[in-house]
């Protein structure tokens, strides 16, 4: 997509990872959208929130853990994503739904600095047919 320095993931904080994370999904999620006919900017802000809410992320990596869908160390990535200690919560959900949307806004942020963007796109087209089979 860019040409970035490789980033030092293994170096990087969860939040910093899940801040990478959030808009590399947001950028897909937008596109699949784009790409499924939607143009109306307040229908498409509307669907967009199916996927981005820390609801739906919280879901979509429940399934890919209860599916057994992520390696060990894309496991121990949702560890230390889920354990990170942000500081604040936002007012429309709870701490552990909180956790759980970090930690995989921290998985896919981890993916996209280690430069394995065939499994990002991969988990992030599971996560799509998750939520659209909801």
């Amino acid at each position: 997509m860019f040409d970035l320095k490789e980033l030092d993931v293994k170096g990087l904080g969860s939040l910093a990872l899940a801040y990478m994370g959030d808009a590399i999904y947001e950028v897909h999620i937008r596109h699949h959208l784009l790409l499924s006919g939607q143009v109306k900017p307040n229908k498409l802000h509307k669907e967009a929130t199916n996927y981005v809410s820390a609801k739906a992320q919280s879901a979509v990596l429940h399934y890919l853990l209860d599916e057994k869908l992520l390696s060990e160390e894309e496991e121990a990535v949702v560890r230390r994503g889920r354990n990170a200690k942000s500081g604040t919560v936002p007012k429309n959900t709870d701490v552990q739904t909180y956790r759980y949307s970090t930690a995989f806004e921290a998985l896919l942020g981890y993916l996209y600095g280690s430069k394995q963007e065939e499994r990002l796109n991969e988990l992030i087209r599971i996560s799509i047919q998750y939520r659209e089979g909801k």
